[in-house]
């Protein structure tokens, strides 16, 4: 009988058949890549065996070397050394998929004799195991991009990491297009160079551009051999839509609200456990109660998840869904990403997903297994999402996926990183220089803004320069940079990182039971005695102090609900496509999807009294009512784009008179309102829609000033111009953004030419307005034909608008009723414009 090598693939194929399963062969394809010495991106569908791929060519390598190792003496030091050292580190973008990541590489370090050890290294590993990793690394470290630029802080390490032979990025889609991808590109830049035999390995589920998502990964320098491993996508999924009973004609946002609540109970009859994904933490919340409030039996089988809880409440979900004891958890995207619970066998997604990617990877947080279907069922929370669930599920069919856009040139993280590598080791600039930029994010940064920076992190720029505690590194004559500081090293190890959260505010029990947080700015407009939902409770606040909220449980109605920054999520661009394509279908008459016929209402309606826009149309709607005069227009292009679209026809139509105008966007269009009538005609709306002069008058129409100052703060802490406090010492949110204006004032008044000033103009272009995507709308725009419609009532597709518009004026309570009120009217006109359609037939 033939005994197989350790370290070859066929020994690996003998174990996982010896499992009952059958090795696919992009995993195949990924051992031998990785055994020929390749960089690869495994991008493959959720649940069809990523993790085997990626960790078994390192397994299978580690297992050849110990074999030649045996085979020399013992005594030979350069042995000893690659034995001691680890082997793979693995980077997971999530705390939660560290233990789970762990179990699932002991599985298959188990069933292949190896003798690894595994350990986790993440921000919820205790000091003292810390303390033991930098003495002595396992031969398998799971990590995050920040517990990993840490760890690199310290002296030792890369003399540790100097055998690394294999690091795994997990979910690499999420990390890219963000300032922890480039702080992880930064990490690896560092762990190449002092490494140079190490390959790299990304895996990738739902990515829509990867190429460059490879050349972002490994780095425009890189001459290693590489491969793209392409994976399992024909995964079984399903997507079926909740259907209102009643079709209401004009639909706002959120107006279905938890009316569907009884909807999503019976869909969780019906599977053993359901993840109920939502898009926010405060919509979360509101689900989380009335399902409980609609099925009181669901207490102790429905829990909550979400980024706020407590890790112990986080930890205890996770650990249930593991042991499949609960029949559903209501969460955000919390629960997105790579965790294999294997009970989970339907998703349910409450509103739009607002992107296809994201669609893809909720529903394949079901069947979790390699032949398992995924099945999701989608809730509406406004009819007209049903158009954007069509339109998701077509171009997913297609497979058209979104891509991401990398980070270019954050200078605040550079600065943070160049403080980082100084900490207790000393770096020349030439080197230094050379070495970032073999990161895809700097590969185009000059000696000039490298040098400015390095100044910067020497001394706060030249505004800052007489004030001590923005000195941090320090040159020596022979040009050694260093940071020497112990209380400057102490503070800035606690803030590594690009993870910019609002101020927090724990939320505890007067027992001192820890709930978890909110954000301050939400805390502080709270008094004692009112009454909130969190972490699935009514809570009563008792008295705020020192940035704790001290509560009892609560009787009665909640009189608040947490709101979270960052929570609306916009459009994508081919999810704009998909529903351009589904309008256009609808106005040549075709209702070939099921959600398209159920709101076949809606739209027969807006085609009635308007228009539906083929894909080489726009529409734009003037209407007069006893409130003013809306101008309505619909792009389709998503929240963001349409309020700079908003921002700059009011900034150039007022310039041709004199009129203030209010505006309104959602994902379909946006909407000018004025007391007056504004007198403008198609020829003037079309030559003010042009992408000339946008970038000056996007700044004179919106007001950039103060949303540049917003982005200024995200910026000042990552660069460490404001630092959050010391554990047991309390600074308000106030306090930080005081701090962070003043800064800005400074340098505008006083350092114009300040790098990251330029830096947060730039970042409210590209993040808060889309500036690319708004570039693209405007030519579209600019090759499409205007259908302009005069009219004395809102249509279906104004009607959201004018309620958003309300809602700034309104309570909830008298908002209801108000947008009730209007919804009689425009149905009493439409059955009545019905009657005399039939009376003159």
């Amino acid at each position: 009988m033939r005994i197989m090598h350790p370290g070859s693939i066929r020994y690996a194929e003998a174990w996982i058949q010896s499992q009952g399963w059958k090795p696919f062969p992009f995993q195949r394809q990924a051992w031998k890549a990785y055994l020929d010495g390749h960089d690869m991106l495994i991008h493959s569908a959720t649940g069809t065996g990523k993790t085997l791929a990626a960790c078994l060519g390192p397994i299978l390598q580690s297992l050849e070397a110990s074999s030649k190792r045996a085979a020399r003496s013992a005594s030979d030091r350069e042995s000893v050394r690659q034995a001691n050292a680890p082997s793979i580190l693995w980077i997971t973008p999530l705390r939660a998929l560290a233990g789970d990541t762990q179990q699932s590489l002991e599985f298959a370090i188990s069933g292949l004799s190896s003798p690894w050890t595994v350990e986790t290294r993440t921000g919820d590993t205790s000091s003292h195991i810390k303390k033991k990793q930098r003495a002595k690394l396992p031969d398998a470290l799971v990590t995050t991009p920040e517990s990993l630029t840490i760890l690199l802080s310290y002296a030792n390490t890369m003399e540790q990491l100097s055998h690394l032979r294999a690091v795994v990025v997990d979910e690499w889609h999420e990390l890219l297009g963000s300032k922890r991808g480039v702080l992880l590109e930064l990490a690896l830049a560092r762990l190449r160079k002092g490494a140079p035999h190490l390959q790299t390995i990304g895996l990738s589920a739902t990515l829509g551009n990867l190429e460059e998502a490879f050349d972002v990964l490994v780095g425009p320098s890189s001459q290693r051999p590489r491969r793209i491993v392409h994976g399992k996508h024909k995964k079984r999924i399903t997507i079926r839509s909740v259907l209102p009973q009643t079709i209401e004609r004009f639909p706002w946002a959120g107006h279905l609200g938890t009316r569907l609540v009884e909807d999503v109970c019976q869909a969780m009859e019906q599977a053993k456990t359901s993840l109920i994904f939502t898009n926010t933490r405060n919509q979360t919340e509101l689900w989380y109660q009335e399902l409980l409030k609609a099925h009181p039996e669901y207490a102790g089988q429905l829990a909550l998840h979400h980024g706020s809880l407590d890790s112990e409440v986080r930890d205890w979900v996770e650990r249930a869904l593991r042991d499949a004891r609960l029949r559903g958890v209501v969460c955000t995207s919390s629960l997105d990403l790579g965790v294999d619970f294997a009970s989970v066998e339907q998703v349910v997604q409450i509103g739009s997903p607002k992107g296809i990617a994201r669609l893809l990877q909720r529903a394949g947080r079901s069947g979790h297994q390699p032949d398992a279907e995924s099945r999701l069922i989608f809730v509406p929370t406004n009819t007209l999402e049903l158009l954007e669930i069509a339109a998701a599920r077509r171009m997913m069919k297609r497979g058209i996926l979104e891509g991401r856009e990398p980070e270019r040139l954050p200078l605040d993280l550079l600065a943070q990183h160049l403080v980082t590598m100084g900490l207790e080791s000393s770096y020349r600039r030439g080197e230094m220089y050379d070495e970032v930029r073999t990161t895809h994010a700097f590969a185009g940064l000059t000696r000039e803004e490298f040098d400015w920076t390095i100044q910067f992190a020497k001394q706060g720029g030249d505004s800052l320069s007489r004030y001590e505690e923005f000195r941090r590194l320090e040159e020596d004559d022979a040009g050694n940079l260093m940071v020497k500081d112990i209380k400057t090293i102490r503070r800035h190890r606690m803030s590594i990182g690009t993870i910019v959260a609002e101020v927090a505010v724990q939320v505890r029990y007067m027992n001192g039971k820890n709930l978890g947080n909110v954000e301050e700015i939400f805390a502080s407009k709270l008094k004692p005695g009112d009454r909130f939902l969190f972490a699935g409770k009514l809570l009563e606040l008792v008295r705020l102090h020192d940035s704790v909220a001290w509560v009892r449980k609560g009787k009665g109605t909640p009189t608040a609900v947490p709101r979270w920054v960052g929570g609306r999520m916009p459009l994508s661009s081919q999810l704009s496509d998909g529903i351009r394509e589904m309008i256009e279908e609808a106005a040549l008459g075709g209702y070939r999807e099921r959600e398209i016929e159920a709101i076949r209402p809606v739209l027969e309606l807006q085609r009635e009294w308007s228009h539906l826009p083929r894909q080489s149309e726009l529409l734009l709607e003037r209407i007069k009512t006893r409130d003013g005069f809306h101008l309505c227009i619909y792009p389709f292009d998503g929240r963001l784009v349409h309020e700079g679209l908003a921002a700059i026809l009011a900034y150039r139509l007022s310039r041709q008179q004199s009129i203030t105008f209010s505006l309104a966007a959602n994902d379909y269009g946006f909407m000018l309102h004025s007391t007056k009538d504004p007198q403008v005609t198609l020829e003037q709306v079309s030559r003010c829609l042009h992408a000339e002069d946008l970038e000056s008058d996007i700044t004179a129409g919106l007001n950039a000033t103060e949303m540049a100052k917003r982005q200024f703060r995200e910026i000042a802490r990552i660069a460490g111009l404001i630092r959050s406090s010391f554990p047991g010492e309390r600074r308000s949110g106030k306090h930080l953004q005081v701090s962070s204006d003043l800064i800005y004032e400074v340098f505008t008044n006083y350092d114009p030419n300040n790098l990251l000033l330029i830096q947060a103009k730039k970042e409210v272009l590209r993040k808060q307005l889309q500036w690319d995507r708004l570039q693209q709308s405007l030519r579209r725009i600019s090759n499409t034909s205007l259908v302009w419609r005069d009219l004395q009532r809102p249509t279906p597709f104004a009607f959201a608008l004018v309620v958003d518009r309300l809602r700034e004026r309104l309570s909830s309570e008298s908002l209801a009723d108000r947008i009730r009120r209007m919804q009689e009217q425009l149905e009493l006109a439409a059955s009545k414009r019905k009657q005399l359609g039939t009376i003159g037939r």
